[in-house]
């Protein structure tokens, strides 16, 4: 497995243009590969993520089975002439995890669930948008994962529901064209930073490889950890 970043350019029109439309950054990153990776039922998949940090920057992150080649990105998308990419082996990373540890974690979501009006409709796929479903379909999800949120001190709590080390964050309706549909995509996302500890290694790194949620397509379902 391999974990790659790459920056924008947010100044050139080519990378605006692929920011407005997930269908499109999709396409992008899918050509970064000879090969388009087939996904593998419950195996490791391409999953990809877009970022923002308080220095307005704006970056793709990559997880992929392959190494991807994101020549095309930077041409379109980056600086031509001195912008590149970085891509690590992700393997010696998840064979570290250990149950107990502590990291930082960002994770992407479209955070659904199903629904129908009463007994006599079908169930439809319906998106959580208030932060407090939102916020409790992470903490449904936690376990089979391989992780659970970090619980934050009493001390440390500003209101009474205030009880993990979780942000919720970044939430956003997306709308888009998908090629052979006549009507626009709509995509509820919502992103979340907290601490987390491992309680399943073997759960946490088919996360990490495979993803959480639907909407994998479209940059939902990547987690990335760091030290927290």
């Amino acid at each position: 497995m391999h974990l790659t970043r790459f920056r924008f350019n947010t100044a050139r029109v080519g990378a605006r243009r692929l920011l407005s439309s997930p269908q499109m950054l999709h396409a992008a990153v899918m050509s970064s590969f000879a090969e388009i990776p087939v996904p593998d039922p419950g195996g490791a998949r391409v999953l990809w993520r877009i970022d923002r940090n308080s220095r307005a920057e704006t970056y793709l992150y990559l997880v992929s089975p392959a190494k991807p080649d994101l020549t095309h990105l930077v041409e379109q998308a980056g600086w031509p002439e001195t912008g590149r990419w970085e891509t690590y082996d992700y393997g010696p990373f998840l064979g570290r995890l250990t149950a107990g540890d502590r990291w930082a974690f960002r994770l992407t979501v479209n955070p659904i669930h199903y629904a129908r009006r009463d007994d006599t409709e079908p169930t439809k796929r319906t998106a959580h948008v208030g932060w407090r479903h939102q916020r409790d379909w992470l903490l449904k999800h936690q376990m089979n994962a391989g992780f659970k949120v970090v619980d934050k001190a009493p001390e440390q709590r500003l209101a009474p529901d205030d009880e993990h080390e979780l942000v919720v964050r970044d939430r956003r309706q997306l709308a888009f064209a998908k090629k052979g549909h006549r009507s626009k995509v709509t995509l509820v996302t919502v992103t979340f930073d907290g601490r987390l500890e491992v309680t399943d290694p073997d759960a946490l790194r088919r996360t990490l490889v495979c993803g959480l949620g639907k909407a994998k397509a479209y940059g939902c379902g990547l987690m990335t950890l760091a030290e927290a």
